[in-house]
């Protein structure tokens, strides 16, 4: 009889400082763990201080968003002109929530030689390699364990590198669309879409759930997951402990 995952929602982050050690209790989930950690150990509560400049998105580096209109040299190195919208994301599921959102102002560097962008999954995973951009969180809090970077509680679980890959397309495509385009600058908000994400990776039953941007910068949202789709295909554990042949998904995409 298959096992219906039962669990309270998670929400997904990327791990940029990863751990052996699986934490106890965490709400973040992600494909390696992660223990809570800072450099101020004067507190012990129950979520670190971050000294960040969003307070939406869960992220303890700073990651600029690389350009793949430019050449990317080896190793890799980021250029970028002017972009009218940078924004940073969230996913939210049964099994996590998943998010984006602004990472802050673009940054400018000399032009290289232009180079095509990624048309597939694996080519965005290796370029991206768990570095989704965005600007680090701002929290109050503290806790006992020091590190020169802060950190969160993250619980690496057997979605974490399905989901990863998902966020990682879904980011890349969105990037895509509001560089074709011109946009107000000075739009702020979020929008949520809920979603059924079926066992061969494609993507069904679409609602908007939250929109505080406009109908023109939601549908960029919508077009960023249903043009980055299909996913990939659940691998057969997946499958079991889900459960049932689809998982319901909230994404949230957030604009600075």
């Amino acid at each position: 009889m298959p096992v219906v995952n039962t669990e309270p929602p998670l929400e997904f982050v990327t791990v940029d400082q990863p751990s052996t050690e699986a934490p106890e209790n965490a709400k973040y989930y992600s494909s390696r763990n992660s223990r809570a950690a800072n450099p101020d150990t004067d507190r012990d509560t129950d979520r670190p201080k971050m000294n960040g400049k969003q307070t939406e998105v869960p992220k303890t580096e700073n990651v600029p968003r690389p350009d793949f209109n430019k050449l990317q040299p080896t190793p890799p190195a980021p250029a970028a002109d002017t972009q009218p919208q940078e924004p940073q994301m969230q996913l939210a599921m049964n099994a996590g929530d998943l998010t984006l959102g602004k990472p802050g102002e673009p940054q400018r560097q000399q032009p290289e030689q232009p180079q095509a962008r990624p048309r597939t999954l694996n080519q965005a995973r290796a370029l991206l390699t768990h570095q989704i951009p965005g600007l680090p969180m701002k929290q109050e809090g503290g806790v006992h364990r020091h590190e020169l970077v802060s950190s969160l509680d993250v619980r690496a679980t057997a979605f974490g590198a399905y989901d990863e890959a998902i966020v990682e397309a879904v980011s890349q495509r969105w990037y895509d669309l509001l560089d074709s385009r011109q946009f107000a600058q000075d739009r702020t908000g979020k929008v949520t879409l809920r979603f059924h994400l079926n066992y061969d990776g494609t993507v069904t039953d679409m609602e908007v759930e939250d929109n505080t941007v406009g109908e023109l910068l939601s549908l960029v949202c919508r077009n960023a997951i249903e043009e980055a789709a299909p996913f990939a295909a659940w691998p057969s554990d997946m499958r079991r402990m889900v459960g049932r042949n689809y998982r319901e998904i909230s994404f949230t995409f957030y604009y600075y």
